[in-house]
């Protein structure tokens, strides 16, 4: 009976994104980004129909496991345009480590004008990383690991939903500049909203993605309770 369940939320959650996509393409609007849009879709079916969210894990815990190729495979096109990237490296670097700085920063003063504890601005300044490495840091730091948790899956559809229109606006169009807008402040979510844009994108979105990882947990345990303090 589980087999059978499991099978069919794996169905219905790919239809669902499958639908996501048509609504998008067809009303183009922040809150039809199929990333948004097929949560909001599958959590009311959830409501509707009663199962709990223990029933859907088996289902979305086989989709995370395609994640892992899905992003593999993102190296192929860098791997075709990696000239395009060494010869603007210093740019891509800069961007992506100020990117990390203004939402370190940003996050922890929100929360400080907003009279939160530190416990909650140490969450905040993490938010920007991808679920593991994110998990990790809040073990490090002591702080709630659901919270946590949450705040990456809301920083990640925002940014998937709000970046490509606030990027259109700016008239922004460059693959690398957009590619690592995503990556570094959306992590998995904006880096999947990446790839709709084109491979390339997609690819150094990752890629901003994986060094961000990288730079956060280096940084983080030695800066984060210097700010907060």
């Amino acid at each position: 009976m589980q087999i059978e369940l499991t099978i069919s939320l794996i169905g219905l959650t790919l239809a669902v994104y499958l639908l996501s996509r048509y609504i998008a393409s067809r009303y183009p609007s922040p809150l039809s980004t199929p990333v948004f849009f097929s949560t909001a879709l599958l959590i009311l079916f959830l409501k509707i129909s009663g199962l709990h969210y223990s029933d859907y894990l088996p289902a979305s815990n086989i989709c995370s496991l395609l994640l892992g190729p899905a992003t593999v495979a993102l190296a192929v096109p860098l791997y075709k345009n990696r000239g395009l990237l060494k010869g603007k490296l210093v740019a891509a670097l800069t961007g992506l480590v100020m990117g990390l700085l203004v939402t370190i920063v940003s996050a922890i003063l929100v929360a400080r004008l907003l009279g939160l504890p530190h416990s909650v601005q140490e969450t905040m300044a993490i938010k920007s990383v991808t679920t593991p490495v994110a998990i990790e840091l809040a073990r490090e730091l002591a702080v709630d690991r659901v919270v946590t948790t949450a705040f990456v899956i809301v920083t990640g559809i925002l940014v998937a939903m709000l970046a490509p229109p606030l990027l259109n606006y700016l008239k922004i169009k460059s693959a690398l500049a957009r590619g690592i807008a995503f990556g570094t402040i959306g992590h998995g979510i904006g880096t999947g909203q990446a790839t709709l844009e084109g491979e390339l994108t997609g690819a150094l979105s990752g890629l901003a993605m994986g060094v961000s990882a990288i730079i956060m947990s280096a940084v983080i345990p030695l800066c984060i309770p210097l700010l907060t303090g």
